[in-house]
């Protein structure tokens, strides 16, 4: 564990010395914070304070914001060859995968807490629900994790940058609106199984202040499985070069 945080840590302090957090950080907040507070919300017409518009804001920015942040992390270092150089150094694939998936959600969880003036601003307009606030926070930050293993493993597959964000893109599309669509059109245990697929299904029940250990659970298996997956991927190349 203490090679992971080490490798987190020089993870973050890379994406704070280039212009990548700062941008994705920015994006993030702007974007959220103009729907929150200008495009199709009038706390004072509705007479009601909620961050609704925020919750659903947020998880569409991060589903795009995500594979950005998660795109060089394996491809990059496969292209150049430092993650080779890695591996030969007395750490194992779990570790370098924790390091940055760590490294990426610390990230994550920059730009939420960056967001809590939302939450103390619509507060002071008006009587707020605080628990529906805080699990939709929980859920943001566990939607974030599957994303970013999902994003990890396509990283670990490809040497393309673009390739491993589309990939990651097309992953979370499947997640996130493709499957709530085969289970609206289908009937019985397809329906059932893809409904349970459905990662939009398992947030907005989050977001709403319901806490479901399903919803939990679906959440941490999407994430062990794509993380495993990758290091399945890290552990199978760094194989064939050592036979070659």
């Amino acid at each position: 564990m203490k090679a992971a945080l080490v490798i987190a840590k020089k993870e973050v302090r890379s994406f704070f010395d280039s212009l990548i957090a700062y941008v994705l950080l920015a994006l993030f907040l702007g974007i959220t914070g103009y729907f929150t507070w200008l495009a199709g919300n009038d706390f004072f017409l509705v007479k009601q304070a909620t961050l609704r518009n925020f919750f659903g804001i947020a998880q569409l920015v991060l589903f795009f914001v995500i594979p950005a942040l998660t795109m060089r992390m394996f491809a990059e270092e496969n292209r150049t060859g430092t993650l080779e150089f890695l591996q030969t150094k007395s750490i194992s694939d779990w570790q370098i995968v924790l390091g940055k998936f760590f490294a990426c959600w610390m990230l994550v969880a920059v730009a939420l807490l960056l967001t809590i003036p939302f939450y103390i601003t619509v507060w002071q307009l008006g009587p707020i629900d605080h628990g529906a606030t805080l699990t939709g926070y929980l859920g943001l930050f566990l939607m974030s994790a599957a994303f970013i293993g999902i994003g990890l493993l396509a990283s670990s597959i490809t040497n393309n940058q673009i390739v491993a964000f589309l990939l990651a893109l097309v992953v979370g599309a499947l997640l996130q609106f493709v499957f709530v669509g085969i289970a609206n059109e289908s009937t019985g245990i397809v329906s059932n199984i893809f409904g349970y697929l459905n990662m939009q299904s398992h947030y907005t029940s989050l977001a709403r202040g319901v806490i479901d250990t399903r919803d939990i659970i679906y959440f941490f298996s999407i994430t062990m499985v794509t993380l495993i997956a990758a290091e399945a991927v890290l552990g199978k190349r760094n194989y064939k070069n050592a036979q070659s």
